[in-house]
């Protein structure tokens, strides 16, 4: 029998997918206090409010595993694009870049690079500095959404090195590991990276290797972008899995994809070496979005060479003449290595946003069309733009392969991450799409995964790699993160011209028991927070 309690929240009748794999049962879940209080055939609360949720499924939680939500969840209080799929929990400080810890040079440079991928937005005024900073300024201004975070390799790559194109020296390696553990002592979850971004590309693999093995200490997994997903990507990941093998890290294969024409139909070669390595003993787990375009920043197709220096100096080299025609060949031609040593097909490179509101009549349209419609030449169309946006346009590029998703998705290892920019106007639906996207096309729909299946992909795999115990699970005692929808109408509406309809079918979300969807509509709470990973202690 349970005992009266005023925050008491009885989900009646519902179809508890519980996370565990089983086969869902009908049932009754009882949220007290933010956590699961129990869940029954039937559930006596004397006193609770009732709900029913008879013919809809109550599941834990999504855990959104590569989210750019770094800056919205402290800019943008309703942060719809998130919770309306489900999502209660996101990992960021994704790719490498991220906003701490920084120096206020680093900050500065930051801001701009991946203002493509965040904005800048207003009422945020970067005043942290450290992991710990900004991790208390989530929690100082709520969140829609639980915050889980990254210490990005290439921003303490700035912080250290700088961003020019050179080995670190050993004394440099013993500052960015010390930077690295700082980071994790304060919270953070592990390490990501961007190695086809400045200056996280210039780390070899034994820089790598000595970062990882410091995450490896705390406890924490290693999160790469890595070299490629173009020419070369099953190598790229090849080295992955060596770095994760040599500093004994456990591995997140973020976005783990198989594009550009050259990876069609590959998607069983990334998947054996995967097996081959967790058969061997390597910790590994990857992400993926269910969709074929993948999102970026227009600046990323750059070569290295040109983004050396910072965003000025690249600005600088766009205005020479000179400098514009290397840049055109190896971009168009050689295949650069921002775009994953493939040569740029203008045709699949679509605008998505931009920084100045007087560019907007770009967005929508492909460096192609808009070259054919101005008669330029598409690398004139580029650089111009880039140069007009100050390098903040966001961009679609079309280079997915549906087999390969359909492939990666099944493996056991697997774990959904939206990879979502939500800044500009034309972003990637993906950002509001992902997770009833899983739910409606590629279960209900095409019974790619059982639905008990997908939820372990969507929520309980996640919590175990980041080390959640306690969430991504409908049992008793863990977090009342929880997401309720109906499974025969639960679908993603977002699409390329209106990429911010929120998802059909998703009545209820509760973060730690609060609801932030109600009757399918946001209520005014903001009950997330700042996760603190609790690193092991170190040798």
């Amino acid at each position: 029998m349970s005992t009266r309690s005023d925050s008491d929240l009885l989900l009646r009748g519902g179809l508890v997918v519980d996370g565990s794999g089983a086969e869902p049962v009908v049932g009754d879940v009882l949220v007290r206090d933010g956590r699961i209080a129990a869940v029954g055939g039937r559930v006596d609360a004397p006193g609770a409010r009732v709900v029913d949720v008879g013919g809809l499924a109550v599941a834990p939680g999504f855990i959104d595993m590569h989210a750019h939500s770094d800056l919205a969840v402290l800019a943008d209080g309703e942060h719809l694009a998130k919770v309306t799929q489900g999502v209660t929990t996101e990992a960021v400080g994704q790719d490498g870049i991220s906003y701490a810890p920084v120096t206020d040079e680093t900050m500065a440079l930051v801001r701009e690079q991946i203002a493509g991928w965040n904005g800048i937005p207003d009422g945020v005024d970067f005043s942290w500095r450290s992991v710990a900073e900004y991790l208390a300024e989530v929690d100082r201004r709520g969140s829609a959404t639980n915050v889980a975070y990254l210490v990005p390799q290439g921003t303490v790559r700035m912080n250290v090195v700088g961003t020019g194109d050179r080995r670190a020296t050993p004394a440099e390696i013993a500052e960015m590991r010390a930077q690295v553990a700082q980071g994790l002592r304060e919270g953070a979850f592990g390490l990501s990276s961007g190695l086809t971004y400045v200056p996280g590309m210039f780390a070899d693999t034994d820089e790598l290797v000595a970062l990882c093995e410091v995450v490896a200490e705390h406890g924490g997994y290693y999160a790469p972008h890595q070299r490629s997903y173009g020419a070369g990507a099953v190598g790229a990941y090849a080295e992955m899995v060596d770095v994760a093998r040599r500093s004994g890290c456990a591995l997140h294969l973020t976005h783990a994809t198989m594009n550009f024409p050259e990876n069609r139909g590959r998607a069983g070669e990334l998947l054996a070496l995967v097996d081959r390595a967790i058969a061997d003993g390597v910790d590994i787990t990857l992400d993926t979005y269910p969709y074929l375009p993948g999102s970026t920043t227009l600046s990323a197709l750059l070569p290295s060479r040109a983004a050396v220096g910072g965003p000025e100096r690249t600005l600088a080299r766009l205005r020479d003449p000179g400098e514009r025609a290397w840049i055109a060949h190896e971009v168009e031609v050689v295949g650069s290595d921002g775009c994953h040593g493939v040569p740029v097909d203008w045709d699949s490179i679509e605008i998505a946003g931009v920084r100045d509101a007087a560019l907007g009549d770009r967005v929508g349209r492909t460096v192609a069309r808009i070259a054919l419609d101005e008669g330029r030449a598409p690398a004139d169309v580029f650089f111009d733009l880039l140069l007009a946006d100050r390098l903040g346009t966001s961009i679609l590029q079309h280079v997915g392969d549906e087999g390969n998703v359909r492939e990666i998705m099944r493996h056991p290892r697997h774990t959904g991450g939206s990879d979502g920019i939500l800044v500009g106007a034309k972003p990637h639906p993906r950002g509001s799409g992902t997770f009833p996207r899983y739910l409606g096309r590629y279960v209900r729909e095409e019974g790619v995964l059982s639905l008990a299946d997908m939820i372990v992909h969507l929520s309980a795999r996640p919590a175990a790699r980041l080390g959640l115990h306690d969430r991504g699970r409908i049992a008793e005692g863990y977090v009342a993160d929880v997401v309720v929808f109906d499974p025969d109408t639960v679908a993603d509406r977002a699409t390329p011209d209106q990429p911010r309809l929120t998802a059909a079918g998703i009545p209820w979300v509760l973060v730690g028991g609060v609801p932030v969807i109600e009757d399918g509509a946001r209520t005014d709470a903001r009950p997330g927070r700042a996760l603190r990973h609790r690193p092991r202690a170190t040798r």
